[in-house]
């Protein structure tokens, strides 16, 4: 009986090991579009340092663009099965033991006036955007 109960459980356990990012809306893809606009993309990285990040904003559910300090560079994450929006007046709490930020790493948007959560996500990896000069 546990035999069956476990592989009739497997399906429910595939689709959330599913890493193929999550379809953003056209919106979103504009507002991801402009953000990057005269930047290029470089290597993708599982971790960023927390130091070097100064804020945060979504495009859409399936992108989270991290500014940094000098303004030049951009990191983007998407999360594998998306993250709710990071709208103003809301933001993102991290849970890490480390001066990093990492692919894996759960991250939960709230409203830090009133404590209330909008939910949380995985995060993906970190792909670098530098503005060309």
């Amino acid at each position: 009986m546990k035999k069956i109960v476990a592989l009739s459980l497997l399906p429910l356990f595939a689709g959330c090991m599913d890493q193929r990012p999550m379809e953003m809306s056209a919106q979103a893809q504009t507002e991801l579009a402009a953000a990057i606009e005269g930047r290029t993309a470089g290597a993708a990285q599982s971790c960023v340092s927390s130091r070097d990040l100064r804020g945060n904003r979504s495009a859409g559910e399936g992108a989270i663009i991290f500014a940094t300090a000098g303004r030049n560079l951009i990191y983007v994450n998407r999360p594998a099965a998306g993250c709710p929006v990071v709208r103003p007046g809301l933001a993102l709490k991290t849970r890490t033991t480390s001066t990093q930020l990492c692919q894996g790493d759960i991250v939960e948007v709230f409203d830090p006036l009133t404590g209330f959560s909008m939910g949380g996500c995985g995060l993906g990896d970190f792909t670098p955007y530098r503005r060309l000069r």
